[in-house]
Order: C-alpha cells, then structure tokens, then sequence
C-alpha cells in the first residue's frame, strides 16, 4: 500500500510537469523502466522521455514512447531505439529535443521498410512543433583550436575537439518531421543538428521533413551521411559551418517558393571567429535540388559564403532564378585556389547560373565544368518507403 501511495505521488508530480512546458529548465526524470504509463498492460504502456540519463536507456519495441521536455544522453551512456518505432513528441516548441552529448551514443537503425520516425503529438501537426535531434562530438571545428570545446546553441553543451574519428553512434533510415521549435530570435532547432560529429559516427538514410528551421546543419566536424533528403524546410534545407569537412552523398532537396535556400553553406561561423584558420570544406556527391520553378520566383538555390570551399561533383538543380550565389573575398579566393569547385553540372530552369558578388574576378569556367553532364540521384529507388514527399 505504501509503495502504491508513492508511486501515484509520483505520477501526479509527472503529469503535472507536463502540463507546465513552458520553461527551459531541465526536469530531471526516474530512470527506471517506465517513468509515467497509462493502459493496463505491456503493449499499451505510454512512456513519457525526459531529463538527463546517466545510465544507458534502451526503447522496447512494445511500448508507446512521447519525448515531453529535452531528453539529453550524458556522457558514456547510449540511447538504443529500435526499427519500426514512431516516438512522438510534445508540440510545444524548441525545448522538446534530443541531445547526444560528447561522449554518448545513439543507435537508432530502422530500414527501408520500418523507418524510426520522430514526430510531432498534434492532431494538426505544423513545422516548429518540437525541437529536433542534436548530435554533439569531439572533431575538430574552426571556432576553436586544439581541444577546446565550442558550445551548442540549443541546450548548451560542449562540442568540437581534436578526434577526427569520433564515434557519437547510428542513424540509419531515420526520419524527423515538424521539427524547428525556437528558442529566441537567435537559436532554433534543426531537424538533425551535427555539433563536432566525428566520421565514426554512422550515418544513412535521413530525412528531415516539413521543419521550420533547417533540414540540416553541421557545425564542423567531419561526419559522412550517404542519402540525404529534405522535403519543405521552412529555412535552409542543408547548412553547414565552422569548418565541416565531411562527405555527403546522395542528396535530395525539395523546396518551396515559401523556403530558403536549399544550400546555406559558411566557411566559418561569422558570430564568432575562425580561430583555427581553415574553412568548411566539404565533398559532396550527387546533388538534386527541385525548387517550383522561375516562373513562381524561386530566388536562389546555393549560398556559398564566408569563405567555404568545397568540391561538388554531378550536380542537378531545377526551377530557380539564381543556382549559386557566392559571397565574401575568401569565397571567391576559394573559386582561384581550385579548392571551391563543381564538376558535372546541369542547370533546368535557371536564369543566372552563377552570381559573383565576392569581388574576386573569375568566370563561370573557373568554377564549373561539364554543363549539361549531371544526373539526377536516383531518389524514386533510394527514398522509396521510408520518406515522406
């Protein structure tokens, strides 16, 4: 009877909880099995994630789970979600999150077929429900030198370092939707955000679907993901700064007229510095942007600004009134150095293919080759089954 008491305390604490979301605090939750429950057995129990783990925390396949506040994995822990499983999470904006802190782990590996999806709860779901899912390692990024850590802008915890091949975990055939909640006029969260994320880290097959803020974005680091798609992000579809060096293959982005850039890419991070004196510089592999069209005014497909470099290779855009729009001297500088360029390039629909606003002269033949040569990523066999369009 006494342990019955506690545990009904317990619940109405939790419930209560709950229904005051409106505070960035971090509510620290019972690690056990089940935290808060409602259905009377083991395959209608509803779990409710939140708080800092410091032991590892593994999702059974049986059970229903709701993210209701920022679910952070500390340190040496590893949250392990199994395929096939849809989490939702409370539609109450940028505090509702997932965070992989330095030195944890996330193994999230659905697959074609069963994709882990993370949604929002509403009945009416919109962009900007929730946060997001935040990895945060220990490679290198610019705004910091050696092993200094930067520190995230969501939840603020440490990243960057000086292992290249840091290991945060998994994510195969992973989808987030609605995600993008903000936090002020300066933060907001990113469908996937890659804070310092090590190559070690293994990931495929993600989608980032109908955000408010970017699909996706990568604070430095040196991570590899093969098979990228981002459908109707309300800002950039795929961002990168401070320095990321990693290889993106397969990409797929969709856009609205309503939408950013489908590339917002940075060279350094220009709130704070470029500490370490190099630039992003990315490989990307098989590039497909879509936008609706010049005639609907679609502005612009690729912003490559603050110096990032970056090699680029079979790329296809359609549907835009500008497809690289390139900023800043050291941009332009990256265009003369051979270190910023396209090889294998097909413009449909395109009115300016290439602005110049870096005051660096060079021509279109600097920059690219091979007009007319680039394919399309085979998206309709890739994406087949696991996204949303």
């Amino acid at each position: 009877m006494k342990k019955q008491l506690i545990l009904s305390l317990a619940l109405v604490s939790m419930i209560f909880s709950c229904s005051t979301d409106d505070t960035a605090d971090i509510i620290i939750n019972d690690n056990s099995v089940i935290n808060n429950s409602s259905g009377g057995g083991s395959n209608s129990d509803t779990i409710f994630l939140s708080g800092t783990y410091t032991e590892d925390l593994t999702l059974d396949a049986n059970n229903t789970y709701k993210l209701n506040g920022s679910l952070i994995m500390a340190s040496g822990t590893t949250l392990t979600i199994p395929a096939c499983m849809t989490i939702q999470a409370l539609s109450s904006g940028a505090n509702v999150y997932i965070a992989i802190s330095q030195g944890a782990k996330i193994i999230a590996n659905g697959t074609a077929d069963c994709p882990i999806v993370f949604t929002s709860d509403a009945s009416n779901p919109q962009a900007g429900d929730w946060g997001g899912i935040i990895l945060l390692g220990k490679a290198p990024v610019n705004s910091v030198t050696g092993t200094n850590t930067a520190t995230s802008e969501i939840a603020s915890l440490p990243y960057g370092g000086n292992i290249a091949d840091d290991n945060s975990g998994s994510l195969n055939y992973v989808r987030v939707e609605y995600s993008g909640g903000a936090a002020d006029g300066q933060s907001e969260n990113n469908g996937f955000s890659f804070y310092g994320v090590g190559n070690g880290t293994d990931v495929n097959y993600i989608q980032a679907y109908a955000g408010k803020d970017d699909g996706i974005e990568f604070f430095g680091g040196t991570v590899n993901v093969n098979y990228i798609s981002v459908i109707n992000a309300e800002d950039d579809s795929v961002d990168w700064t401070e320095g990321f060096s990693g290889t993106l293959n397969h990409v797929y982005i969709s856009n609205r007229v309503s939408d950013d850039k489908a590339i917002e890419a940075d060279g350094y991070n220009t709130d704070f510095s470029n500490a370490s004196g190099v630039f992003s510089k990315p490989t990307v592999n098989n590039l497909t942007i879509v936008g609706e069209g010049t005639a609907a005014g679609h502005a612009e497909a690729i912003r490559l600004r603050a110096g990032t470099q970056g090699i680029f290779t079979n790329v296809h855009i359609t549907g835009y009134l500008e497809a690289f729009d390139l900023d800043d001297v050291d941009t332009g500088n990256g265009v003369i150095s051979n270190d910023l360029q396209v090889t294998g390039v097909t413009f449909v629909d395109i009115t300016t293919k290439v602005k110049n606003d870096t005051t660096v002269s060079f021509t279109d033949a600097d920059f690219y080759t091979g007009e007319g040569n680039a394919t399309t990523t085979d998206y309709t066999t890739w994406g087949t089954g696991w996204t949303v369009n």
